[in-house]
Parts: structure tokens; C-alpha cells; sequence
């Protein structure tokens, strides 16, 4: 068997900027998630320009503006709707309200860009759906745990290689810091985020039907509880499904609210995918107890065995791919079936599952 020198599988670093400054122009609404930093800075890398920002909380406003300070503060929502400048907007609104927002922004005539999950329940995806259908624009969704992690990045262009030949299975493991002092209202409110399998469970159904490549799944059973925060009977902090995909691919997934204080980052993201020729391990935040740099993948296969320290030598494709797409009408960064699907299956996984409490 070959030796762990003699396997070469390069990582290639996707370019930055794909179009000029001022050449495609967005804006942000809805600061009520951290991830709007992470879903700007990535369209900014890729060349985006951002005009405007609006939210109800100017403390919020303030600090993003600390962040992102040439952005200017809109008085009100429709500010940014009504300009022609703006292509896309994106937004980190409270997840229920996430549909209705998207719905004034397309109306608008503008491209949308959410936070996962999407949306909370069926009927906003049906409108959605057909909100799309009716105005020709994007409700593309930020599926941030592999979007934005250059391991994940990395071993999407594996799978396609066919590095580990067929994948049969992905399990997905997606802890979380609770951090119950520092959270809003809504995350307190089943009916404002919908869930733990619809919320942070999204992640893992969505990198498991990309990495699969199944454009459907059958959610075979699915499970969730509340284990340690009965002072918050709203809140779920566990839950894990299991998947088959269209193509014979299965999946299982646990997500929870458990990462100790002793870990040095807010979650120990795992992946592993099994291949009929190999496999692959990413450990996407953290090495435990051995490195505290981010991105290590692990590839095994016929060839031998291969760790990739990935941080900072991949970027992050899709958010070049998400302009060129809104601006030439294609679909290379993430189709609008793909991101439905994932939203559909992780609204089926939390309507149907089993409550262990």
C-alpha cells in the first residue's frame, strides 16, 4: 500500500473576487443571528460591495457598522427595497419570520439570500415555493457548516474526483455551545425557530444530500428532547434523525446543545462519509486535545492515508458562484431545488419526531 507521502491531492484555492467594486451591490436586513457577519464578509471576499444595513435594534446596527463601517444605515426597510442599486439581500431575521421577509425582498425585484433554516414550517415553504416560481428570484439559503468550512469545501471536490468511489453513508455530528445568558427572546420559542432538527439540523441534511448527491430522502426516524433545560420547556437540547437517500444513500445525524465549557471553540463538528473506496473524516472547528486550528480532513482510501490541515488554503466557492449566479441567471453555487429540499426534509424530520423527554 502506498505510503501517506505518495498520496497528491492538492487543494486549489477558488479566486476571491468575481466581479469589480460596485459592480454587484447588496444589502443586509435582520441582524438577529451572528452568521450575517460570516454570510457578508463572504460575499464581500467574492467582490460584492455593501450599501445598506437595516435592523429594528440600532445597537445592533451600530455594532455591525463597527464591523463594516462604509455601509450606510437605512432608516427603514424600505430604503433598501426600493433601490435599484441593490441586487441581493441578505438577512439573519428571527426564523420565523425569515419567509415573509424573503417574499417583500423578491417582490422587490431583488435576489434573497437567508440564514438557515429558511423557514419554519411546510405552508412558508409552499409560499416560498411559489414565490419563486412567480418572480424568477433566488431564496437561497446560507448552509454555513458547509459553505464556509474549507474542510467541507474540500471534500466535496474529493467526492466528486471519486476519490472514495460511491458514498453510501454520512454521519454528521453537530454540537453546539448553549450559552443560554447570551441568547434573544425568540431562541426561548418553539414557534420562533422551529426546532432543533429544523434549525441546526438543517446543516446536517443539507451536506448529507450534497454529499450523497440525492436530490430527495425519505426520513426514516427521528428524535429530539429536552434533557437539561427544563427552566426552558421550549427548548430542544437534543435531537438526531436517520435518512435514506434516493440514490440508496443513508445518513444519521445527532445535533445538541451540550459542548462543554472546557472546549476551546463553541462545537466539535464532525463529519464522516463512507465511500465504497474509502472514506473521510472532517473535523471541522477543532482537532481535540491536539490542535486548536480548524479544517483537518482525513482521507483513507485505496491509495493509503492522508490527513489535510485545510485552514486558510481552500476558500469558499459559493459565495463567487452566488453572484455570477445572480447575475447571469444559472445555478452553479447551489440549485433552488437543493436548498427547498433540505429545508422540506429537516420540517418532515421535526414534525415527525419522537419526543424522548
Amino acid at each position: 500500500m502506498m505510503g501517506e507521502e505518495e498520496l497528491n491531492y492538492d487543494p486549489v484555492v477558488f479566486p476571491k473576487k468575481v466581479v469589480e467594486d460596485n459592480e454587484f451591490i447588496f444589502a443586509a436586513i435582520g441582524l438577529e443571528h451572528g452568521h450575517i457577519y460570516g454570510m457578508c464578509k463572504g460575499l464581500i471576499e467574492a467582490g460584492a460591495t455593501l450599501k445598506w444595513v437595516y435592523d429594528k435594534d440600532q445597537n445592533k446596527v451600530m455594532e455591525f457598522k463597527n464591523v463594516f463601517p462604509a455601509v450606510e444605515i437605512a432608516t427603514n426597510e424600505t430604503d433598501i427595497l426600493t433601490d435599484t442599486e441593490v441586487q441581493l439581500v441578505a438577512a439573519a431575521a428571527i426564523p420565523s419570520e425569515r419567509c415573509e421577509l424573503g417574499v417583500r425582498v423578491m417582490e422587490s425585484g431583488k435576489d434573497y439570500f437567508t440564514d438557515k433554516a429558511p423557514v419554519t414550517s411546510l405552508e412558508q415553504l409552499e409560499i416560498a415555493k411559489r414565490k419563486v416560481e412567480e418572480t424568477g428570484k433566488k431564496y437561497m439559503v446560507y448552509y454555513s457548516e458547509r459553505l464556509h468550512v474549507e474542510s467541507a469545501v474540500f471534500a466535496g471536490k474529493l467526492i466528486k474526483e471519486g476519490t472514495i468511489g460511491r458514498v453510501v453513508q454520512v454521519t454528521g455530528f453537530g454540537p453546539h455551545r448553549l450559552s443560554i445568558g447570551s441568547r434573544p427572546e425568540w431562541f426561548f420559542k418553539k414557534a420562533s425557530y422551529g426546532g432543533i432538527l429544523c434549525d441546526i439540523g438543517s446543516h446536517q441534511i443539507e451536506q448529507f444530500l450534497y454529499f450523497a448527491g440525492c436530490k430527495d430522502a425519505k426520513v426514516v426516524s427521528s428524535k429530539v428532547a429536552n434533557y437539561h433545560n427544563k427552566d426552558y420547556p421550549e427548548i430542544e437540547d437534543y435531537g438526531d434523525a436517520t435518512l435514506i437517500g434516493d440514490n440508496g444513500a443513508n445518513c444519521y445525524f445527532r445535533v445538541d446543545w451540550f459542548t462543554p465549557d472546557g472546549l476551546r471553540t463553541w462545537g466539535d463538528g464532525r463529519t464522516f462519509i463512507l465511500g465504497t473506496d474509502g472514506y473521510i473524516e472532517l473535523r471541522k472547528y477543532i482537532d481535540v486535545a491536539r490542535e486548536a486550528t480548524e479544517d483537518h480532513l482525513y482521507l483513507v482510501n485505496h491509495e493509503g492515508e492522508k490527513h489535510f490541515s485545510l485552514h486558510g488554503k481552500v476558500g469558499f466557492p459559493f459565495f463567487g458562484e452566488l453572484i455570477l449566479d445572480c447575475i447571469e441567471r444559472t445555478e452553479n453555487a447551489m440549485t433552488q431545488e437543493h436548498a427547498f429540499k433540505a429545508a422540506e426534509l429537516c420540517l418532515i424530520a421535526q414534525e415527525k419526531a419522537l419526543d424522548i423527554e
